[in-house]
Order: structure tokens, then sequence, then C-alpha cells
């Protein structure tokens, strides 16, 4: 084999070797195809697809903020204490809150499977609006207010009590407790039943929350309620055992609709306090439960909405109890951009009998007033 022979026969031996070397490192995998964030109608709009799974999420909350003013018991006013006399104040009541909400939905074979959350961030002067002696600001309270799962009709966790949620709150006020109609923090074991024809019922096992409100033992406070509803509006009764004293409460309400642009309600309680006025329980004044916290034994709520246009809301509330405890409150609602509502509103409480309202002593009655802006998403 000559010189010439040789060089070819490595040239082509150097040529394949690179050339293997090659086609292995162009050898590239495939891309993953890209997954996309999903659409959710099924059960109402601004849910989406969690990626990956058949769980719809919609994610929500609002941004609020209130400035209010008044006399100590309208739950509008706030108390401080002059940093240079030691006087007492008449001064602002301040909050911000950020409300972060969550809702989750999936169908499965034993039916719906649903979450919903809603925690508070609060920054004031006092907390929910009530008096206080506090000066300046301050982080108030970080709340867990809803925590709970429901598979078809059964509902677990942290929720409002039913005597509140399932007959409906007092009204489209901002202070909707100047007679007071039910406590609401509480752990539930619920289960709800709905016809489909117009008629639902619940059953609620609930723990309460509280010096006055949590139960001392195994036994459960209990809820029940009945509703019957129809395009004319609804009518729903809802009863309370308190197991902590052995009492019972219950309310009655009519909503209806009389034309298109006016929504009325009238509610009416009755509770017994044979065992709340037992001077050897630790109870406030007039024999306030957990379900049965206005004074005396009947209480009556009423009110209404009324949409002026597209933008502007009238709402209004009475309520007067047994102990003649009477309260006012009423507001306009303006939404100055889709997401963004101010709404002004002015408060009354005349105390009767129960002297619990915070109406200082020698006074008998109270008025304020609050401005809120909220953004809610």
């Amino acid at each position: 084999m000559n010189i010439k022979s040789l060089l070819l026969g490595s040239a082509a031996a150097l040529i394949a070797v690179s050339g293997a070397r090659a086609a292995d490192a162009v050898v590239v995998a495939e891309p993953e195809p890209a997954e996309y964030v999903k659409i959710c109608d099924v059960y109402g709009a601004g849910y989406f697809y969690i990626p990956g799974t058949e769980t719809c999420l919609r994610i929500g909350g609002f941004v609020r903020y209130d400035i209010s003013a008044g006399e100590e018991g309208s739950f509008d006013g706030a108390r401080a204490t002059d940093h240079e006399d030691g006087d007492t104040n008449d001064t602002w009541h301040k909050q911000a809150r950020f409300t972060l909400k969550t809702w989750t939905g999936q169908e499965t074979e034993l039916g719906t499977l649903k979450t919903f959350t809603e925690t508070r961030f609060n920054f004031g002067n006092g907390g929910g609006g009530v008096a206080s002696n506090l000066n300046g600001g301050d982080n108030t309270a970080v709340s867990l207010n809803f925590a709970w799962i429901q598979l078809g009709g059964l509902r677990v966790g942290k929720d409002e009590s039913a005597f509140n949620t399932f007959i409906g709150y007092a009204g489209n006020v901002i202070q909707d407790t100047l007679v007071p109609y039910g406590d609401f923090d509480t752990n539930v074991v619920q289960y709800y039943f709905d016809a489909g024809n117009g008629f639902s019922a619940v059953v609620s096992l609930e723990e309460g929350a509280g010096v006055i409100g949590t139960i001392d033992s195994y036994v459960p406070h209990v809820v029940g309620g009945v509703k019957y509803t129809q395009g004319w509006g609804a009518i729903t009764g809802v009863i309370a055992y308190d197991s902590n004293y052995e009492e019972w409460a219950s309310k009655v309400r009519l909503d209806v609709t009389p034309v298109q642009n006016l929504a009325l309600w009238v509610m009416a309680g009755y509770g017994t306090d044979d065992n709340l006025s037992d001077p050897t329980y630790a109870i406030p004044a007039g024999g306030r439960g957990f379900y049965k916290q206005w004074g005396g034994n009947w209480a009556i709520w009423g009110g209404g909405t009324y949409t002026i246009n597209e933008k502007t809301s009238f709402n209004a509330q009475l309520s007067y109890d047994e102990d003649k405890n009477f309260g006012v409150a009423a507001n306009i609602a303006y939404d100055i951009v889709p997401g963004l509502t101010i709404t002004a509103e002015v408060d009354y409480i005349d105390e009767g009998d129960s002297n619990w309202t915070g109406i200082p002593a020698g006074d008998d009655s109270a008025i304020g007033g609050i401005l809120r802006f909220q953004r809610s998403f």
C-alpha cells in the first residue's frame, strides 16, 4: 500500500466517524404542546379550568374604604383620647378592607363538588364600624369568614349561620344590625335540599362562636329552614335551637317585587329567653343568645331597594324590638363606573330598655353617617 492510498483511507474513516457524531448531535426532542387556560362557563362568569384538571376556579373580591362619623351607638362614630389633656374626643372612624374570594366547581358522580373561601384584611381605628377608644390606625384584624366544602347538598366547614344565610340578611344597608337579627360566624355541617319547583330546605348543625355562642358540650346548635320561591318573590322560615341555654329562636320573612324596579321585604323574629335572663349566666342585659340577639322576645325588620336607574339605587331599613330599640338606616348607592360603587348612608338608633346599643349614659339616641368606596372584581 502506497502513502497516497493510506492517506485516502484515513480521511474516509475520519469523515465517517465525524458524520456519525454529527448525526447524533442534531437529534432534537419534539416540543411539548402548550396548554392554555380554558374558560369554564358551567358555573357562571369568571370561571376557568385549572390547567391539567377538570376543576373550574374563580378568583374575586373587593377593595373597600369607609369614612364615617357620628355619635356612639350609631356604629359610625369613634372615640379617641386627646394626646395633650387626656380628654375623650369624637373622631372619624376609618377602615380599609381587602377581601379575597375563591370559588371552585367540579362535576362528579355524586353531584357538584364546590368550595368557597373568603379572607378579609383590615386596617382602621377600630373594627366593624363599632365605636372605638383606640387612637390612630392599626391592622385591626385578618379574618377567615368562609371556608367550606360542598358535595351535592352536603356542606361542611366555616360559614355564617343558616339562621341568617338561608333566610337572608336585613337589607342592602351598611349598618343592618342596629337591631341585631342573629350572630354569624360558625363551623357547620349542613344539608341543603332543592326540589326544583321553588321549594327548598336546610338543616344545619352549628358550633357557634364567641363566649356566648360557642357550644359547651358535644351537643351542637341546630338550625332548620324552609323556603318557597316563585316569580312574585319568596316566603322563608327558620328556627334555631341554642344548645347552651336550651332556648329557641325563629324568623319568618316575606320578599315581594311589586314592580320591576322595586323590591320589598319584611322579617319578624321571636325567641324564648327564660334561661338567657337567668343572672347565673354571663349574658348581657336584655337576654341575648347566639340566635336571639334582639331585645325582648320579638322583633321586626323591614325595608327595600328602589332602583332609580341602571347606576343608582336607594336602600332603606327600619327595625324595632320588644325592648323599644328602634333603628333606621338609608343610603344611596351609585356605580361610578362598572365595578366601582360609592355609597352614602345615614344611620339612627333610638335606645330602648336594653341599654346594650353602646349609646353613652344620659343619651337615648345616636345618629351617624358613612361614606363607602368599593371596587369589586
